[in-house]
Protein backbone atom coordinates (compact mmCIF):
# COMPACT_ATOMS: atom_id res chain seq x y z
CA UNK A 1 0.00 0.00 0.00
CA UNK A 2 1.51 3.32 -1.08
CA UNK A 3 1.39 6.55 0.89
CA UNK A 4 -1.58 7.93 -1.04
CA UNK A 5 -3.66 4.82 -0.35
CA UNK A 6 -2.70 4.96 3.33
CA UNK A 7 -3.78 8.59 3.46
CA UNK A 8 -7.15 7.70 1.95
CA UNK A 9 -7.62 4.90 4.46
CA UNK A 10 -6.78 7.22 7.37
CA UNK A 11 -9.11 9.95 6.07
CA UNK A 12 -11.91 7.40 5.63
CA UNK A 13 -11.41 6.17 9.18
CA UNK A 14 -11.33 9.76 10.46
CA UNK A 15 -14.57 10.57 8.66
CA UNK A 16 -16.20 7.48 10.16
CA UNK A 17 -15.13 8.53 13.67
CA UNK A 18 -16.35 12.10 13.14
CA UNK A 19 -19.72 10.90 11.86
CA UNK A 20 -20.19 8.61 14.88
CA UNK A 21 -19.30 11.45 17.23
CA UNK A 22 -21.61 13.87 15.41
CA UNK A 23 -24.53 11.43 15.65
CA UNK A 24 -23.96 11.01 19.37
CA UNK A 25 -23.62 14.77 19.84
CA UNK A 26 -26.95 15.42 18.06
CA UNK A 27 -28.69 12.77 20.18
CA UNK A 28 -27.21 14.29 23.33
CA UNK A 29 -28.31 17.74 22.16
CA UNK A 30 -31.88 16.47 21.70
CA UNK A 31 -31.77 15.06 25.22
CA UNK A 32 -30.38 18.39 26.43
CA UNK A 33 -33.22 20.31 24.79
CA UNK A 34 -35.68 18.12 26.65
CA UNK A 35 -33.89 18.26 30.00
CA UNK A 36 -32.82 21.92 29.99
CA UNK A 37 -35.98 23.29 31.67
CA UNK A 38 -35.68 20.67 34.42
CA UNK A 39 -31.96 21.39 34.89
CA UNK A 40 -32.52 25.15 35.08
CA UNK A 41 -35.42 24.77 37.53
CA UNK A 42 -33.29 22.44 39.66
CA UNK A 43 -30.45 24.97 39.77
CA UNK A 44 -32.91 27.72 40.71
CA UNK A 45 -34.64 25.68 43.42
CA UNK A 46 -31.35 24.71 45.05
CA UNK A 47 -29.31 27.89 45.51
CA UNK A 48 -25.70 27.71 46.61
CA UNK A 49 -24.66 30.02 49.44
CA UNK A 50 -26.91 32.85 48.34
CA UNK A 51 -30.31 33.02 46.68
CA UNK A 52 -30.37 35.18 43.57
CA UNK A 53 -33.50 36.06 41.67
CA UNK A 54 -33.16 35.52 37.93
CA UNK A 55 -34.42 38.38 35.81
CA UNK A 56 -34.71 38.70 32.05
CA UNK A 57 -34.13 42.01 30.29
CA UNK A 58 -35.14 40.96 26.81
CA UNK A 59 -37.60 38.48 25.28
CA UNK A 60 -34.75 36.28 24.03
CA UNK A 61 -32.82 35.88 27.30
CA UNK A 62 -34.73 32.78 28.36
CA UNK A 63 -34.35 31.20 24.92
CA UNK A 64 -30.60 31.80 24.80
CA UNK A 65 -30.08 30.31 28.27
CA UNK A 66 -32.27 27.34 27.31
CA UNK A 67 -30.18 26.67 24.19
CA UNK A 68 -26.88 27.27 25.98
CA UNK A 69 -27.83 24.82 28.74
CA UNK A 70 -28.77 22.19 26.14
CA UNK A 71 -25.52 22.72 24.25
CA UNK A 72 -23.35 22.48 27.36
CA UNK A 73 -25.22 19.35 28.49
CA UNK A 74 -24.48 17.84 25.09
CA UNK A 75 -20.80 18.78 25.32
CA UNK A 76 -20.46 17.22 28.78
CA UNK A 77 -22.19 13.99 27.76
CA UNK A 78 -20.24 13.80 24.50
CA UNK A 79 -16.76 14.22 25.97
CA UNK A 80 -16.24 10.52 26.81
CA UNK A 81 -17.37 9.57 23.30
CA UNK A 82 -14.97 12.09 21.77
CA UNK A 83 -12.07 10.76 23.85
CA UNK A 84 -12.94 7.19 22.88
CA UNK A 85 -13.16 8.03 19.16
CA UNK A 86 -9.74 9.68 19.34
CA UNK A 87 -8.37 6.57 21.01
CA UNK A 88 -10.02 4.28 18.44
CA UNK A 89 -8.54 6.34 15.60
CA UNK A 90 -4.96 6.01 16.87
CA UNK A 91 -5.45 2.42 18.12
CA UNK A 92 -4.01 0.70 14.98
CA UNK A 93 -0.67 2.43 15.56
CA UNK A 94 -0.40 1.26 19.18
CA UNK A 95 0.79 -1.98 20.70
CA UNK A 96 -1.65 -4.00 22.82
CA UNK A 97 -0.03 -2.70 26.01
CA UNK A 98 -0.14 0.91 24.81
CA UNK A 99 -3.76 0.53 23.73
CA UNK A 100 -4.74 -0.91 27.09
CA UNK A 101 -3.01 1.86 29.02
CA UNK A 102 -4.22 4.73 26.85
CA UNK A 103 -7.80 3.46 26.95
CA UNK A 104 -7.76 4.20 30.69
CA UNK A 105 -7.24 7.87 29.78
CA UNK A 106 -10.85 8.07 28.52
CA UNK A 107 -12.72 7.59 31.83
CA UNK A 108 -9.92 9.23 33.83
CA UNK A 109 -9.98 12.43 31.79
CA UNK A 110 -13.77 12.67 31.99
CA UNK A 111 -13.73 11.98 35.74
CA UNK A 112 -11.14 14.71 36.37
CA UNK A 113 -13.11 17.17 34.24
CA UNK A 114 -16.30 16.36 36.14
CA UNK A 115 -14.52 16.73 39.51
CA UNK A 116 -13.14 20.11 38.40
CA UNK A 117 -16.57 21.33 37.35
CA UNK A 118 -18.15 20.14 40.61
CA UNK A 119 -15.45 21.80 42.71
CA UNK A 120 -15.70 25.10 40.87
CA UNK A 121 -19.52 25.13 40.95
CA UNK A 122 -20.02 24.16 44.60
CA UNK A 123 -16.96 25.86 46.14
CA UNK A 124 -15.41 28.59 43.97
CA UNK A 125 -18.49 30.04 42.25
CA UNK A 126 -20.50 30.65 45.48
CA UNK A 127 -17.55 32.43 47.07
CA UNK A 128 -17.18 34.64 44.02
CA UNK A 129 -20.89 35.48 44.12
CA UNK A 130 -20.71 36.41 47.80
CA UNK A 131 -17.67 38.59 47.31
CA UNK A 132 -19.07 40.44 44.30
CA UNK A 133 -22.48 40.92 45.91
CA UNK A 134 -20.82 42.43 48.99
CA UNK A 135 -18.88 44.77 46.73
CA UNK A 136 -22.09 45.86 45.01
CA UNK A 137 -23.83 46.36 48.37
CA UNK A 138 -20.89 48.37 49.72
CA UNK A 139 -21.43 51.04 47.09
CA UNK A 140 -25.20 51.11 47.67
CA UNK A 141 -26.10 49.58 44.29
CA UNK A 142 -29.53 48.10 43.68
CA UNK A 143 -29.03 44.39 42.99
CA UNK A 144 -30.92 43.17 39.98
CA UNK A 145 -29.20 40.30 38.21
CA UNK A 146 -30.04 39.17 34.69
CA UNK A 147 -30.19 35.46 33.95
CA UNK A 148 -28.01 35.84 30.86
CA UNK A 149 -25.16 37.56 32.76
CA UNK A 150 -25.53 35.12 35.67
CA UNK A 151 -25.01 32.03 33.52
CA UNK A 152 -22.32 33.62 31.37
CA UNK A 153 -20.39 34.45 34.52
CA UNK A 154 -20.94 30.94 35.92
CA UNK A 155 -19.71 29.23 32.73
CA UNK A 156 -16.62 31.47 32.63
CA UNK A 157 -15.73 30.33 36.14
CA UNK A 158 -16.74 26.67 36.07
CA UNK A 159 -15.33 25.41 32.78
CA UNK A 160 -11.77 26.83 33.01
CA UNK A 161 -11.33 25.01 36.32
CA UNK A 162 -12.78 21.86 34.79
CA UNK A 163 -10.11 22.05 32.09
CA UNK A 164 -7.40 22.81 34.69
CA UNK A 165 -8.23 19.57 36.50
CA UNK A 166 -7.05 17.70 33.38
CA UNK A 167 -3.46 18.55 34.37
CA UNK A 168 -2.47 15.07 35.68
CA UNK A 169 -3.66 13.37 32.49
CA UNK A 170 -1.88 15.88 30.26
CA UNK A 171 1.39 15.62 32.19
CA UNK A 172 1.25 11.82 32.20
CA UNK A 173 0.61 11.82 28.45
CA UNK A 174 3.56 14.15 27.82
CA UNK A 175 5.71 11.92 30.01
CA UNK A 176 4.73 8.90 27.94
CA UNK A 177 5.77 10.80 24.81
CA UNK A 178 9.12 11.62 26.38
CA UNK A 179 8.51 15.37 26.28
CA UNK A 180 8.50 15.64 30.07
CA UNK A 181 10.44 13.90 32.82
CA UNK A 182 10.08 14.07 36.61
CA UNK A 183 13.36 15.99 36.76
CA UNK A 184 12.04 18.63 34.38
CA UNK A 185 8.84 18.94 36.38
CA UNK A 186 10.77 19.40 39.61
CA UNK A 187 13.08 21.95 38.02
CA UNK A 188 10.13 24.11 36.94
CA UNK A 189 8.21 23.70 40.22
CA UNK A 190 8.71 27.33 41.30
CA UNK A 191 7.68 28.64 37.89
CA UNK A 192 4.68 26.29 37.86
CA UNK A 193 3.59 27.54 41.28
CA UNK A 194 3.82 31.12 40.06
CA UNK A 195 1.83 30.31 36.93
CA UNK A 196 -0.84 28.46 38.91
CA UNK A 197 -1.06 31.38 41.34
CA UNK A 198 -1.61 33.76 38.42
CA UNK A 199 -4.27 31.46 36.94
CA UNK A 200 -5.95 31.20 40.35
CA UNK A 201 -5.97 34.97 40.76
CA UNK A 202 -7.68 35.32 37.38
CA UNK A 203 -10.41 32.85 38.34
CA UNK A 204 -10.97 33.60 42.04
CA UNK A 205 -12.12 36.78 43.79
CA UNK A 206 -9.34 39.10 45.02
CA UNK A 207 -9.63 38.05 48.66
CA UNK A 208 -7.06 35.83 50.35
CA UNK A 209 -9.33 32.92 51.35
CA UNK A 210 -10.98 32.57 47.94
CA UNK A 211 -7.60 32.83 46.23
CA UNK A 212 -6.17 30.03 48.37
CA UNK A 213 -9.24 27.86 47.76
CA UNK A 214 -8.40 27.87 44.05
CA UNK A 215 -4.60 27.94 44.08
CA UNK A 216 -4.09 25.18 46.67
CA UNK A 217 -6.08 22.53 44.71
CA UNK A 218 -4.19 23.50 41.53
CA UNK A 219 -0.85 23.08 43.33
CA UNK A 220 -2.01 19.74 44.75
CA UNK A 221 -2.95 18.66 41.23
CA UNK A 222 0.50 19.64 40.01
CA UNK A 223 2.22 17.68 42.80
CA UNK A 224 -0.01 14.67 42.08
CA UNK A 225 1.01 15.00 38.45
CA UNK A 226 4.70 14.96 39.45
CA UNK A 227 4.16 11.81 41.54
CA UNK A 228 2.27 10.05 38.73
CA UNK A 229 4.94 11.07 36.22
CA UNK A 230 7.69 9.78 38.55
CA UNK A 231 5.98 6.43 39.05
CA UNK A 232 5.49 5.94 35.33
CA UNK A 233 9.01 7.09 34.44
CA UNK A 234 10.53 4.79 37.06
CA UNK A 235 8.57 1.88 35.64
CA UNK A 236 9.56 2.82 32.08
CA UNK A 237 13.28 3.03 32.85
CA UNK A 238 13.16 -0.26 34.78
CA UNK A 239 11.74 -2.26 31.86
CA UNK A 240 15.03 -2.80 29.92
CA UNK A 241 16.86 -4.08 33.00
CA UNK A 242 14.05 -6.51 33.77
CA UNK A 243 14.20 -7.93 30.28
Amino acid sequence: MNSQEELIVHLTELRKRLILFFIWFVLALCAGLYLSPHILLLLKSRPLLVRIEWNVFSFTDGLFIYMKCAFLFSVLISLPVLFYQIWAFVRPGLTDEEARVTLAYVPASFLLFFIGISFSYFVVFPMMLQFLMKMNQSIGAMETYGIDRYFSFMFNVVFPLGVAFEMPIVILFLTRLGLLTPEKLRSIRKHAYLGLAIIGSCISPPDFVSHLSVVVPLIILFECSVVISSLYYRRLTALPTNS
